[in-house]
């Protein structure tokens, strides 16, 4: 299993929204890396839903329900793709960005150096040490 960090501005689309859908295509990726970060995500793989611009925070955990396919929108012919995420369940705790960037542990973490990536790889133990810090019993 591999594990990722997926950014959603709440007022475009929530973590409340995402739990009320269930299983939702995660559309509107539009950046070359973080689409090949789409692509390598495989069924069973979780990410953390993180909350950007308002509140900046990690809230929830997602998981990958089916692999990447072509989304549907945008433009016929364009290169971008998305993936169905499940909700597994919300973060007890929020972890917010200045909690993550005040933590020696977290060194490294993609959210820190690439703040505007939108779905960034995260480490098992980066992954690990945030599930702790939000009280979220990682698998």
């Amino acid at each position: 299993m591999a594990y990722w960090l997926v950014k959603s501005e709440p007022d475009a689309f929530s973590w409340d929204e995402q739990v009320a859908k269930e299983v939702e295509p995660w559309t509107g990726v539009r950046n070359h890396t973080a689409k090949l970060n789409l692509q390598a995500m495989e069924l069973g793989d979780r990410a953390f839903f993180y909350h950007s611009n308002i509140g900046k925070q990690i809230v929830g955990v997602v998981e990958v329900v089916r692999e990447a396919y072509p989304d549907p929108t945008a433009e016929p012919g364009a290169p971008w793709v998305c993936v169905d995420m499940k909700a597994v369940g919300p973060f007890p705790r929020p972890v917010g960005l200045a909690e993550i960037k005040a933590s020696p542990r977290l060194e490294g973490l993609a959210l820190i150096r690439q703040s505007r990536l939108s779905v960034m790889p995260v480490s098992t133990a980066h992954w690990r040490t945030l599930c702790a810090m939000g009280g979220f019993k990682a698998p």
